[in-house]
């Protein structure tokens, strides 16, 4: 008897649940949970790059409400309540934790040891005791690093390079921010290098601003390098104001704080960053250990220029310069 379509769409299905799930592919029908920490639900610049993570997300197969639910957390500026808000991640029993950079990654590595732990832009994560090396993380942790240590000396040269009048730079950072202790001294020796005279301005929270660049004024600081930060992209309309106000030229590591007014930024692609962090994600959940998975650096550089914002100080940006520059806003 020749067998019917019913009869062999039968066999065909009972050879299949014979054929184990290919290495690393997830059991059918588990829904996998995925926490965030970042800091502001809304600000349009963060909810961008968590875009890119999450349509990196769905290129691999990842459907946010279908085969993934993300538990998100937000700081909103107040940086004290992240152990809180990662221990809180750890109670729902997620099955990875996404920590944007360094000053996430902390509170969340005290908070678990064993569930996989991504970050996004960290920018120094060997040398905060987050990963044993990069080619070898160990532990739970892995990610992608922001590699700025390399980075702040040429944003310094770059910064330098607008007026050749510069020689005081007030350099703006966080003491709340873990990386930024080792980023001060390859500023300062790339300082020393350009014969530059530093002035270092730490700022914890918004309301200090005013009183930072005062104190900049105050000793004649003629351009201002600004150590990336949380609060740096938070408060970055405030502060590029308060820059305008002071005429004082500024470097930024991203490009949204020239979008709204700073004067000009170079760093990683941070939106390239995010979307390459799904990566991690997607192999952990499929089977990968954070340990065997390389800690990965930046592969694509910008340098935005805003010349509405030379203009406005005055500034004449020499040509050679603007012909480096990817983006430039006039």
């Amino acid at each position: 008897m020749r067998p019917t379509f019913a009869s062999l769409t039968t066999i065909v299905a009972l050879l299949m649940l014979t054929v184990p799930l290919a290495v690393g592919a997830q059991p059918a029908g588990k829904v996998y949970r995925v926490g965030i920490l970042g800091n502001k639900a809304l600000d349009p610049a963060e909810a961008d790059l968590w875009q890119a993570l999450r349509l990196g997300l769905r290129e691999r197969g990842w459907i946010e409400g279908g085969n993934m639910l993300i538990e998100y957390r937000w700081a909103e500026g107040k940086f004290a309540r992240l152990p809180e808000l990662a221990a809180d991640l750890v109670r729902l029993k997620v099955d990875l934790i996404v920590a944007r950079a360094s000053i996430y990654v902390q509170p969340a590595k005290e908070a678990t040891s064993s569930i996989p732990i991504v970050f996004v832009v960290h920018a120094d994560p060997v040398g905060l005791g987050h990963v044993a090396s990069l080619a070898k993380p160990g532990g739970n942790i892995t990610g992608l690093s922001e590699n700025s240590q390399d980075t702040e000396a040429k944003r310094l040269e770059l910064l330098k390079a607008t007026d050749s009048r510069i020689k005081r730079v007030a350099v703006l950072w966080n003491p709340y921010t873990p990386s930024h202790p080792p980023r001060l001294k390859a500023v300062e020796e790339a300082g020393r290098t350009l014969r530059l005279q530093l002035q270092i301005v730490g700022v914890r929270t918004g309301a200090e601003l005013e009183g930072a660049f005062s104190s900049m004024a105050r000793k004649h600081a003629q351009a201002v390098l600004v150590l990336s930060s949380s609060l740096v992209l938070a408060e970055r309309q405030h502060l590029t104001e308060l820059a305008i106000r002071h005429r004082l030229p500024t470097m930024f590591a991203q490009r949204e704080p020239v979008e709204a007014g700073g004067l000009m930024s170079y760093g990683p692609d941070f939106a390239d960053l995010f979307r390459r962090g799904a990566i991690y994600v997607d192999k952990i959940l499929k089977g990968a250990r954070p340990a065997d998975l390389p800690v990965e650096q930046p592969d694509k550089f910008v340098l935005v220029i805003n010349r509405k914002t030379a203009k406005a100080l005055g500034l004449a940006i020499p040509p050679a310069l603007l012909l480096q520059a990817d983006q430039v806003i006039d």
